[in-house]
C-alpha cells in the first residue's frame, strides 16, 4: 500500500501524525529486505520503537499547535491503529476516539486525513498527474503479498533476533547493578518505589472481617466502565496529578514516559487511577476525567486529592457502578489503584469476571445491586454515607444502609460477589498479597 501510494505521488495529510511500531526487530529486517521501509518513511511512517509502543501511548506527543487546538476547542479527534487496544485516551491523552484497522487501512486513512470518507467510492487524494487515486488503485493483490513474503521473510531472521533477545544493547549492559539478595530501593527513584501494601500488616490473619462504617462514595459511574477507565494507561498529562508529582521531582514533561513504564511507582499510579480523560463521574456532573466532589464539604477536586483528604479524615471509600464494571483487558492496577486510594467496596449492577476476582484479590469487597436495581433506580446520588452490616464467612447477601444528606436512610440487600472458597480465604487475609506473604513466613 505505501509503495503504491508513494509511486502515485500520494502523501499523508499534514495534520495527521503517523508512526510505525512493529512487534519486534524482525519486522524491520523483512521490511528492509522487501524494499518497503523507504516508501513507508516517505508517507511518514517512521520507526518509533517496538512492542507495546503506540497502543500504550508511547509514540510521542501530538504537535504542540494541534494539541493546543484540541484543548482550546474541545475537539473529538481520533486515531486509527493496527494494534490491539483502542480504549479512550490510551493512544494519546488528547485523542478521545480510537479505531482499530488493518495496517493497509491505517495507511489509507493517513492518506485521506479523515474518517469521514467512503473508502470504496471516495478518492484518497490526487496523484502527481492530477487524477484522483482510489483505494482500489493501490490495494495490493494476494499474489503481490504472497510473493513479497516469500522473497523477504526468512526463518533465520527470527532465530537470529530472538537468540539475542536477552542480551540487550549497550545501555542495558552498562547499567550498574547493586549486589545483595534483596532489592535496593532508591528513595529518589521516580520509576520504582516501595509500595505500602504490607504496612501495618499483622503476622496472623485477623479474626472475622473488618467493619466498613461511615463510608463515602468516591465515584458514581455508568455502564461498561473499562479497566482502562479505572487503571492508569497511556501518556501522562502535564497538568494531571501524576504530571505535577513528576515535575515536583524534577522530571520534565518530555521524559514523563507512560503510566505503563512507571507502574512500579505507586505514587504515579495512584494519581492516575480513575483519571481517564473520558471518565464521567456523576458526582461531578459536567466534568470529564478524574474529578469528584468531596463530602460533606461539596468541594470539587480531583479524585486523587479527594481520596487523600478522605484518608486524612479516616473515611473509608466506595464506588457505585452500572453494568459490566471492569470490562476490557484484565489490569491488576485497576484493583491496586482503587485500594491505594482507600476504596473498600464497590456496588455494581454486574461485573466483568476477572476484574471482580481481582478486586477480591486486593481486599476490595465486590457487591451487586439486587436484580433489576441500580444506583439510579434506588435514588442514590453518591452523596450518602454508607454503612455495611458485619460480614460473615460465606455470606451471600449483605445489608447496606445509605444515609442521605437529610438524614433519611435507604436499606438494601446487596449480593456478595465473593464467589469461591479461595476468594473468601484471600479476602479474609486482606487480599492475595497478604495471604501469600503469610504462607511464605509460615513455611520459613
Amino acid at each position: 500500500m505505501a509503495r503504491k501510494a508513494a509511486e502515485r505521488g500520494l502523501r499523508r495529510r499534514p495534520w495527521v501524525k503517523t508512526s510505525l511500531a512493529p512487534g519486534s526487530k524482525v519486522v524491520t529486517e523483512y521490511l528492509d529486505a522487501a524494499g518497503l521501509t523507504e516508501p513507508l518513511e516517505q508517507l511518514g511512517f517512521n520507526l518509533v520503537g517496538y512492542g507495546c509502543t503506540t497502543c500504550i501511548g508511547n509514540s510521542g506527543p501530538l504537535p504542540p499547535e494541534i494539541s493546543a487546538a484540541v484543548e482550546e476547542h474541545d475537539l473529538a479527534v481520533c486515531s486509527v491503529l493496527s494494534g490491539n487496544r483502542n480504549f479512550e485516551g490510551r493512544i494519546n491523552p488528547d485523542v478521545k476516539m480510537n479505531y482499530l484497522a488493518s495496517p493497509p487501512l491505517v495507511v489509507a486513512y493517513a492518506l485521506a486525513g479523515t474518517m469521514d470518507i467512503d473508502l470504496p467510492n471516495d478518492p484518497l487524494g490526487e496523484g502527481t498527474d492530477g487524477s484522483p487515486v482510489y483505494l482500489r488503485d493501490i490495494w495490493p493483490t494476494q499474489r503481490e503479498i504472497a510473493d513479497t513474503i516469500g522473497a523477504a521473510v526468512q526463518s533465520r531472521m527470527f532465530t537470529d533476533s530472538y537468540g539475542e533477545v536477552f542480551e540487550g544493547d549497550e545501555n542495558w549492559a552498562s547499567l550498574e547493578v547493586p549486589s545483595g539478595d534483596r532489592y535496593a530501593w532508591d528513595p529518589d527513584s521516580t520509576y520504582v518505589k516501595l509500595p505500602p501494601y504490607f504496612e501495618g500488616m499483622p503476622a496472623e490473619a485477623p479474626e472475622g472481617f473488618q467493619a466498613i462504617d461511615e463510608a463515602r462514595i468516591l465515584a458514581v459511574l455508568g455502564d461498561s466502565v473499562t479497566t482502562d477507565h479505572i487503571s492508569p494507561a497511556g501518556a501522562i498529562k502535564r497538568d494531571s496529578p501524576a504530571g505535577r508529582y513528576l515535575m515536583d521531582r524534577g522530571v520534565e514533561p518530555g521524559v514523563f514516559n507512560s503510566y505503563g513504564s512507571r507502574r512500579g511507582n505507586h505514587e504515579v499510579m495512584m494519581r492516575g487511577t480513575f483519571a481517564n480523560i473520558r471518565l464521567r463521574n456523576r458526582l461531578a456532573p459536567g466534568t470529564e476525567g478524574g474529578f469528584t466532589v468531596h463530602q460533606p464539604s461539596g468541594d470539587e477536586t480531583t479524585i486523587f486529592e479527594a481520596a487523600m483528604r478522605y484518608a486524612e479524615e479516616g473515611v473509608p471509600l466506595g464506588v457505585l457502578a452500572g453494568k459490566e464494571y471492569g470490562s476490557g483487558s484484565s489490569r491488576d492496577w485497576a484493583a491496586k489503584g482503587p485500594l491505594l486510594l482507600g476504596v473498600r467496596f464497590v456496588i455494581a449492577e454486574s461485573y466483568e469476571r476477572i476484574h471482580r476476582s481481582n478486586l477480591v484479590g486486593m481486599g476490595i469487597l465486590p457487591l451487586q445491586f439486587p436484580d433489576g436495581e441500580s444506583a439510579e433506580s434506588l435514588g442514590l446520588s453518591g452523596r450518602e454515607r454508607f454503612d455495611l452490616a458485619p460480614l460473615s464467612d460465606g455470606s451471600r447477601v449483605l445489608g447496606v444502609t445509605a444515609t442521605r444528606e437529610d438524614g433519611t436512610a435507604l436499606e438494601l440487600e446487596a449480593t456478595v460477589r465473593i464467589d469461591t472458597p479461595n476468594e473468601w480465604l484471600y479476602y479474609r487475609h486482606g487480599g492475595i498479597l497478604h495471604f501469600v506473604l503469610r504462607q511464605l513466613v509460615a513455611r520459613s
